[in-house]
């Protein structure tokens, strides 16, 4: 008798979050659905379906919402801009001064964007842990605030 051997299992893995620095306007962009790309220098490597969440920087210096990852293109900036421009919210003057001295661009594609309630302050932030926003992004950690994992299960 032969053995009939079973379906493997499908592989399931946990999505770390993604803190996302970003200015205010283009904060409040994502959240408002006016921008659906948000650019980056560098790759960015996390897969579809990463949360993000958005920290607003000065002066604002709260994390205000989340989004989810749902793309990401990485080219020369000349490309991505003909690709990406309409849903940047920047000039071609703004685009080209931050990706000056740039080889390639990431685009980020942003979805389902939700503005908190009530924002996290970097003080609050602060008062449990020691909190500190990425100059570009990084991933969560365990040692950052109970109020930052609290998003992920929302």
């Amino acid at each position: 008798m032969t053995a009939i051997a079973a379906e493997p299992e499908p592989q399931t893995f946990l999505l770390r979050p993604l803190v996302l620095s970003l200015r205010p306007r283009f904060a409040d962009a994502i959240l408002d659905g006016t921008k659906t790309v948000e650019l980056r220098r560098t790759r960015l490597s996390a897969p579809s379906g990463t949360l993000l969440i958005l920290y607003a920087s000065t002066p604002v210096m709260a994390v205000i919402g989340t989004a989810i990852l749902a793309d990401r293109d990485t080219d020369t900036p000349s490309r991505i801009w003909r690709r990406h421009r309409p849903n940047l919210s920047l000039t071609k003057a703004e685009y080209d001064a931050y990706l000056a001295g740039a080889s390639t661009a990431t685009a980020v594609t942003v979805a389902s964007p939700q503005r908190l309630p009530e924002p996290h302050t970097l003080a609050a932030l602060r008062t449990r842990a020691t909190f500190r926003p990425p100059q570009s992004f990084r991933y969560l950690s365990d040692q950052d605030p109970v109020q930052l994992h609290d998003l992920e299960r929302s």
